[in-house]
């Protein structure tokens, strides 16, 4: 749960927002680690703790079970694929991470990430692309544009 905005930093890292940290942590086996994958829908990113490895394999069987009910082809391998494809960031007690190249590409990122919570994962977001979204995402965009002056107030200081 939360919102948070981290600019880029030195060496190309990103800061996970103090709101996350401790919840991803406890999600990852009270291990310092960030998964992060591109969002299957959204343009952006997705970050989880690894206790939702745990719901993946049945996930993927409610898909297949649906799809086969409707007369459609499914492509387990492809499915397992996509979702256990995902990278596993370590971060520090300030919550600095690398964002691999790839999925920075993926996210088209630029210059900062919003963090935006989401119950079982975080979406991450170039506040851009954000601002681009329609109707639904007036509250994600709000609270991007006032965690973006939150940093920027903090730079000035």
């Amino acid at each position: 749960m939360g919102q948070g905005f981290s600019p880029r930093g030195e060496k190309g890292r990103f800061v996970l927002p103090a709101d996350f940290r401790s919840d991803v942590f406890a999600a990852s086996d009270n291990q310092r680690v960030l998964c992060l994958d591109k969002h299957p829908r959204l343009p952006c990113l997705v970050g989880f703790g690894l206790s939702r490895l745990a719901d993946f394999a049945a996930e993927i069987d409610r898909e297949e079970e649906k799809k086969l009910r409707l007369g459609i082809d499914f492509d387990r391998d492809m499915a397992e694929a996509q979702v256990y494809g995902f990278h596993r960031a370590s971060f520090d007690d300030s919550g600095r991470f690398v964002l691999p190249d790839h999925l920075a590409e993926l996210g088209k990122v630029e210059d900062g990430l919003y963090f935006h919570g989401g119950g079982r994962q975080i979406t991450i977001w170039n506040p851009g692309i954000l601002f681009e979204q329609g109707a639904g995402w007036e509250s994600a965009q709000a609270g991007c544009r006032a965690k973006i002056a939150e940093a920027a107030k903090g730079k000035r200081k």
